[in-house]
């Protein structure tokens, strides 16, 4: 597993973290990746363009002039597509464009923009950031410290880190968004991810993995005990 350091928020070193290599030591898969951006930015169109019709339009009820003997091209309406204010012909209507992406598609695309990310060594990881109240002057200066002052950074944060989120918010350059929230185009978009400890993927179940506690001698005891003891008691019952 590929190793980074834990940065604080005022530019110092507290330690090293594992990165999981399931999330960000693949190999990245382009086309998917594309096909994945495409479809999210596809669905975040509106669809409500509208253009009327020659029958959605006011007027043009009657015939402008008889059908013959005028020497002029016959007409019905003068809400035809060919008259100036008529009705468009074969103009958009309101649409989805959404796309339908399979969950495992989605997921292979986020974990391979990850991936590019750090192969690039533009993963990023803090133990906190330390604002207790909202202060976007004290965001600048944690970038700054982490030397990313003039990049486009993605920070990545845990639900309850509001004040940490009003204090990014107003920056330019830096999107902030939580664990639920990462995507695939936001990483792509981004120069920099940075994760704090809590929200990084794979290091929770890194630290919670433990193998099972070996069994004692007490236990395998007990265990060889239980089963003479009730062949014991099935004897007596023969008896």
């Amino acid at each position: 597993m590929a190793q980074v350091d834990v940065r604080t928020a005022t530019g110092g070193q507290s330690g090293q973290v594992e990165l999981d290599d399931a999330t960000f030591g693949i190999e990245p898969n382009v086309p998917v990746m594309h096909q994945v951006v495409t479809a999210q930015l596809a669905a975040r169109r509106s669809g409500t363009q509208n253009t009327k019709t020659r029958r959605e339009r006011r007027g043009g009820g009657a015939k402008p002039w008889r059908q013959k003997g005028t020497g002029r091209a016959r007409q019905g309406s003068i809400r035809s597509p060919q008259w100036r204010g008529g009705g468009v012909a074969l103009g958009p209507k309101p649409r989805s464009y959404a796309q339908r992406t399979p969950k495992k598609m989605i997921k292979l695309a986020l974990r391979s923009a990850l991936s590019d990310r750090a192969a690039d060594g533009n993963v990023f990881v803090v133990d906190s950031w330390g604002l207790d109240a909202p202060s976007t002057k004290s965001a600048v200066a944690a970038l700054d410290s982490l030397g990313l002052a003039d990049k486009r950074v993605l920070v990545v944060l845990g639900p309850d880190d509001e004040a940490a989120w009003k204090s990014f918010r107003n920056l330019t350059k830096v999107h902030a968004l939580t664990t639920g929230e990462l995507n695939s185009y936001d990483v792509l978009v981004s120069d920099t991810v940075v994760f704090t400890v809590d929200t990084l993927p794979g290091a929770a179940a890194t630290d919670s993995s433990a193998a099972p506690a070996p069994a004692t001698d007490a236990d395998e005891g007990a265990t060889t005990d239980e089963p003479s003891d009730e062949a014991g008691s099935e004897e007596e019952a023969g008896s």
